[in-house]
């Protein structure tokens, strides 16, 4: 059964124009524990508490919440349809492709591999950070006395983070399936844990009619709707990066079913966590000014601390938030990793053939490992000059993020409506052969391990690419529409096809436009600022980055970028294998 799996898993990506580098080290369950701990939704509710509280209250917490998991849940069942189509590492670049016009496929592939790059390096310094100033801020409350914090200590404990992520990705990485199993079961006894001692210790409890209806307006907003909508952004970010799963596509076994599984259950689990741990610290809140201003930084260590009344215990709760959220930043590193690995091996990046080095032994792509995790690095000094400017960086994965799976969901809602998508069929084709090309396809060479190898370069499908090797005088070359003078194969041309996991007609159709629709409004108001009057020091700046993000993209695009990315690459030993079957079927 496994060896089934492992060759349907390879013919699948065959079909999307890839061969297997990378090795398939996760099942279902391993991979629904790393996608668990990749939302990691109770300890985010604990972490971001005081950016929705400060704007909505308690009230703006608990029904912003069932908004955002509600909505995010329609938004990654969309990003899971997409995934059983196309399970690639490369995701939303490699769907936009799949599905834009044509005339717009290159431009807007590129765009969104340049915004979904970005993303998931800003989320690695973000969960470094986090992780960073837990530590600090456990420090803190065991030496209030004796230790005098700065900035730049949070940035070095980032770095410690990021340096123990990457022994992990890089020197044992077979150890990550067996750590995620682990860290979903440590992820679930430390929630029960924390939430019981919270619920015992805590000496008074708040009373429904806080909870449910007490609002607050502290940015100073005209209106308490413009708040309410400001804070919501805090309810997004603790459901970001669901799409994790995506990426790791091409070392997931059966990743067409496993990956949508793996999201849609790892949103309903983490949903229900994060909203009971968001409830109890309504509850058990205490004193809100002393919560709020609290010297460690974040209000989880202060509540922890009025609810037990002990430093070490408090330590101890805490100490669990620091291991898991640690633990999200090593699989974030792995994430990003595939993702800035994927661009490059189709040349949508600087130093793409460096950085689409896959390591033999290991086979990872330790180069992008190490490239992910230096910029994200540079990110964090970020921190040292502006706590408010790197908070922005929180905004500017969420712009990021949603404008990435805006594209795909926005086509795919387009073909859906149109009726372009075929049903679900065992083998989903990527790549096609137009039968009705000429049946010439000249000599192919074989290097006696029964696969046919095309000598020269990667096929790229919007490139031409020569090929040697033929008896005809004018040899074929791979073109945007296929291979001239022979049969054709191409990704673009290919017929859609619904992988095992959608949702059905209209059902299907009302979701996705939901989804479209919800994402917009999130791209909206994850720019504005926290506060007015707007500063220099409380402007959000996310806006300012996001799109010099995509003017740089588009500038790199027209000076280089347009001779070298032409679409996911089509692997060459991938392209003659196809085309050595379709000149035996035409014969």
């Amino acid at each position: 059964m496994a060896r089934t799996n492992a060759n349907t898993d390879s013919n699948r990506l065959a079909a999307l124009g890839k061969k297997e580098v990378l090795k398939r080290r996760f099942g279902f369950w391993s991979l629904f524990g790393f996608a668990v701990c990749e939302l990691i939704t109770w300890e985010t509710v604990l972490a971001l508490f005081s950016q929705a509280f400060d704007n909505g209250g308690p009230a703006g917490l608990v029904y912003g919440f069932i908004i955002a998991w509600s909505s995010t849940l329609s938004v990654y069942t969309v990003i899971s349809e997409l995934a059983s189509m196309a399970p690639i590492a490369a995701g939303q670049y490699y769907w936009v492709y799949m599905l834009a016009p044509d005339r717009y496929k290159v431009f807007c592939s590129y765009i969104v591999g340049w915004l979904t790059s970005l993303a998931w390096i800003a989320t690695v310094a973000i969960e470094t950070i986090f992780a960073g100033t837990i530590l600090q801020g456990l420090i803190i409350l065991d030496h209030p006395d004796s230790y005098d914090p700065k900035e730049w200590h949070g940035t070095l404990l980032a770095w410690l983070v990021i340096v123990v992520a990457i022994f992990i990705n890089v020197v044992v990485p077979g150890a990550l399936p067996k750590f995620e199993i682990f860290i979903i079961v440590f992820h679930i006894a430390g929630f029960i844990a924390i939430t019981a001692v919270i619920w015992a210790c805590t000496p008074t409890q708040n009373t429904s009619h806080f909870v449910f209806t007490t609002a607050l307006n502290e940015g100073g907003w005209s209106s308490q709707g413009l708040s309410y909508c400001i804070g919501f952004m805090g309810n997004v970010a603790t459901f970001v990066g669901a799409d994790a799963s995506v990426h790791m596509a091409e070392e997931v076994s059966n990743a067409a079913m496993n990956i949508p599984r793996a999201i849609i259950c790892s949103m309903f689990i983490n949903g229900a966590v994060g909203f009971t741990m968001m409830l109890t610290l309504l509850y058990n809140l205490g004193d809100v000014d002393t919560v709020l201003e609290t010297a460690t930084g974040y209000p989880f260590i202060q509540i922890f601390y009025d609810s037990v009344n002990n430093v070490a215990g408090a330590t101890v709760m805490g100490a669990i938030v620091l291991s898991l959220t640690w633990a999200c930043a090593t699989g974030i590193i792995t994430t990003a990793s595939r993702m800035t690995w994927s661009f490059a091996r189709d040349r949508g990046t600087p130093f793409s053939k460096a950085l689409g080095y896959v390591s033999k032994n290991r086979r990872i792509p330790t180069v992008a490992v190490f490239t992910v995790t230096g910029l994200a690095a540079l990110l964090t000094l970020i921190y040292i000059g502006s706590y408010v400017a790197f908070n922005d960086i929180v905004s500017l994965t969420i712009t990021g993020f949603y404008s990435s799976y805006f594209l795909p969901a926005a086509f795919l809602l387009w073909h859906r409506i149109r009726g372009d998508i075929l049903p679900n069929k065992q083998d989903t084709p990527g790549l096609v052969v137009d039968a009705d090309a000429e049946q010439n396809v000249g000599n192919l060479a074989n290097n006696g391990d029964g696969i046919s190898h095309l000598p020269g370069k990667e096929v790229s499908v919007g490139d031409d690419v020569k090929r040697s090797g033929y008896n005809d005088p004018s040899p074929p070359s791979y073109a945007g529409h296929g291979i001239q003078h022979g049969r054709q194969v191409s990704v673009a041309q290919a017929p859609l096809v619904w992988g095992p996991f959608s949702l059905p007609g209209w059902f299907g159709i009302i979701n996705n436009a939901y989804a479209c629709v919800y994402m917009i409004f999130v791209i909206f108001w994850s720019v504005w600022p926290p506060a007015i009057p707007v500063t220099y020091q409380t402007m959000n700046y996310s806006i300012v980055v996001t799109a010099g993000v995509v003017l740089f993209s588009i500038v790199w695009y027209y000076i280089r970028g347009r001779k070298e990315y032409h679409g996911p690459v089509i692997d060459d030993e991938v392209a003659a294998v196809v085309l050595r079957r379709a000149s035996v079927v035409g014969m």
